[in-house]
């Protein structure tokens, strides 16, 4: 009998070190992700104010550099034309933030104390919804506009397999809710 209540005081307490442990480490890169959200916001928002006011650029032939705010050292090099700006500088930068927002809501939803819920469901669906279509998307559009580099498609097959994760995990989330119903039903 004390055998036994030993070895579930210790299993629950497994479970639940284990449970704060992902707790931490969901918190921790939720602060990462959300940070460098901010910070693609912060450089596409930088590179659009200098690209319009022609503010801290050097402009060559074919390249304009945009520097580093009040210095002469460079940030961004980019060719000298609107096609280029548009799509191979300011819709990457803001697609990243989109991902790593996304991102740090999927890590949000590790950390809250309820994790069977349907707001927590519906950030694993717009992540892997964004997975999944925003990149094939705004690759095929943006080949209208300029020439897609080979190793582009590489990033949107690890998109699309990252989507696809999210989803299955978005789908056992659902699972976990009907059940999580039942029980509160059957109760």
């Amino acid at each position: 009998m004390f055998y036994n209540n030993f070895l579930y005081v210790c299993r629950n307490i497994l479970v639940i070190s284990k449970m704060k442990k992902t707790k931490i480490i969901s918190k921790i890169l939720y602060a990462l992700t959300r940070s460098l959200a901010w910070i693609y916001l912060v450089i596409g928002l930088y590179g659009t104010f200098a690209w319009i006011t022609k503010t801290n650029i050097q402009t060559a032939d074919t390249t304009t550099v945009i520097n580093y705010p009040f210095t002469d050292i460079s940030f961004l090099i980019l060719e000298n034309n609107q096609p280029y700006f548009l799509f191979a500088f300011l819709l990457p930068v803001l697609s990243y933030m989109l991902f790593f927002w996304l991102l740090s809501n999927v890590f949000r939803v590790f950390y809250r104390n309820k994790l069977f819920t349907n707001p927590n469901i519906a950030h694993l669906k717009r992540f892997y919804l964004a997975n999944t279509i925003l990149p094939i998307v705004l690759v095929a559009f943006s080949s209208f506009f300029i020439e897609i580099e080979k190793g582009i498609f590489v990033i949107v097959a690890l998109h699309l397999v990252l989507g696809i994760f999210i989803f299955i995990i978005s789908e056992i989330f659902n699972q976990g809710l009907s059940l999580q119903n039942e029980q509160d039903l059957y109760i």
